[in-house]
């Protein structure tokens, strides 16, 4: 089943528990939660306290995604505070399968995130470790990116990766993704679709996720 994870990075953290609460009632199947550095990324967001703050405002699973430098020496943090995925990229670490099973080893799934310039071949030693692929389809750091279109052609080529070594990893895709361009993301072979302003900033989140599972289906 394909999945749509809203990143609150597009939501009114003034009143996070009742956003929390309205794209569960949505049905929703993730919360991805964007954790940037100002070092990795040009941003500074959230740390392991707001994610343990949405881990008792909600029961859906979170979806943590690491834009960060030195990964190694926060993932048990994260961990600690209700992650159920915990995403690095791959560009953060020169140690990239050690980083893996030290989130596997919290009882946390694994993901590697790959920005726009870095190549698919890169996570091919570690595939079949992954939990989860995530495809950059803006440069991160900022919510509200146009979708790059380039990155249909990554999600095809980690789409044959994954099928090809038997991988279980679901396949996601962050940055712009919107009504109009979901489809061709799913065509493409994409699992799970990271959607902030998308549906942070209509006005029914309902209305907007059922619009993006319809085109999905």
């Amino acid at each position: 089943m394909k999945k749509i994870s809203p990143s609150i990075l597009s939501a009114d953290f003034t009143t996070l528990a009742a956003e929390l609460e309205a794209i569960e009632s949505a049905k929703a199947d993730y919360v991805h939660i964007d954790v940037m550095d100002g070092h990795f990324v040009p941003n500074i967001t959230i740390g392991p306290f707001i994610v343990d703050a949405v881990r008792r405002a909600t029961s859906l699973p979170l979806d943590v995604h690491l834009m960060i430098e030195d990964p190694e020496k926060y993932v048990e943090d994260f961990a600690k505070a209700g992650s159920d995925i915990i995403t690095v990229h791959a560009e953060s670490t020169k140690h990239l399968h050690r980083l893996i099973q030290q989130i596997k080893e919290l009882g946390v799934r694994a993901g590697v995130s790959l920005n726009p310039s870095t190549p698919i071949e890169t996570i091919e030693d570690v595939i079949e470790e992954l939990d989860l692929v995530l495809i950059m389809s803006v440069n991160p750091g900022f919510s509200g990116q146009s979708f790059i279109p380039s990155a249909l052609k990554k999600i095809k080529k980690a789409r044959k990766m994954i099928d090809s070594s038997l991988s279980r990893a679901e396949l996601e895709v962050d940055g712009g993704i919107k009504v109009g361009n979901i489809k061709a993301a799913s065509d493409a072979g994409a699992d799970v679709f990271v959607a902030g302003s998308a549906v942070f900033g209509s006005d029914d989140y309902a209305k907007t996720i059922s619009a993006m599972k319809a085109e999905i289906a």
